[in-house]
């Protein structure tokens, strides 16, 4: 196995502030601003292998996440969402050369741009009931396919989990256990399909130091932002996310 790392300028010029997005991302902060990573770097590199990449980054902004948030979560809803999501995944490693990733991509944008309209268009008033269980269960599932596909989870997740209403702490907290979870379910169905090689592990270790980089900075504004204000960031991470991925999914 080569450890030959890229060194070509426009990757990085793409990759370091995908990964900064990552960061910020899984502090909760700006959640669903993750999900452009893959489509910046994809820039450079094509789709499976910008995932690749990632792998090694994500495991330690998830490490990092949940010591930052480990005492903030709901864990009765984590139990209810991961098993969703591992089924998910399960599904994507047996579709996964079968799929084009930008039709994918393209799928979770429009999703997302649907659920962002209905959520400003039609605001739940005081009182109304959660989303129900199902569709729990069909996002969830959704969320872990298209993590294990683009590194595009985020979307999916937050269009049950908004809803819900947590506290920024409790939803960043919760986040960060169940993408944890499922970006750690990844490794063995990627190294089944021959991702991780020498050259994607070697430029995953010259990204690493952004990591901590990242996710320092979102949870620094994560502890200190309203939860009003903080809902809205999310919104316009979904929003720039779900228009991105319709671009590259129409223009690819």
């Amino acid at each position: 196995m080569a450890f030959a790392l890229i060194t070509d300028g426009q990757f990085y010029a793409a990759a370091v502030p995908a990964v900064l997005l990552l960061g910020v991302s899984k502090s909760g902060f700006g959640a669903g601003f993750g999900s452009l990573a893959v489509p910046l770097m994809a820039l450079s590199v094509t789709v499976p292998q910008a995932a690749a990449i990632l792998m090694p980054v994500l495991l330690v902004m998830d490490l990092l996440g949940i010591a930052a948030f480990r005492k903030d979560f709901d864990r009765a809803l984590l139990n209810f969402l991961l098993p969703w999501g591992l089924a998910g995944i399960a599904v994507g490693a047996l579709m996964f050369r079968l799929l084009e990733a930008r039709w994918v991509a393209g799928i979770v944008g429009v999703f997302t741009l649907l659920f962002l309209a209905q959520r400003l268009l039609f605001p739940p008033r005081p009182g109304s009931a959660p989303p129900p269980p199902w569709a729990g269960a069909l996002l969830s599932a959704t969320s872990g396919f298209t993590s294990f596909v683009a590194h595009a989870g985020g979307p999916p997740l937050n269009a049950y989990v908004i809803p819900l209403k947590l506290s920024p702490l409790r939803f960043t907290g919760t986040m960060a256990f169940y993408f944890f979870a499922i970006n750690l379910a990844k490794w063995a169905p990627y190294a089944g399909l021959g991702l991780l090689d020498g050259r994607n592990l070697a430029t995953s270790l010259a990204l690493l130091p952004l990591a901590p980089l990242g996710v320092w900075i979102g949870v620094r504004i994560a502890r200190r932002i309203g939860q009003q204000l903080f809902y809205r960031f999310i919104h316009a991470g979904m929003l720039l996310t779900g228009l991105k991925l319709v671009w590259d999914a129409l223009s690819g």
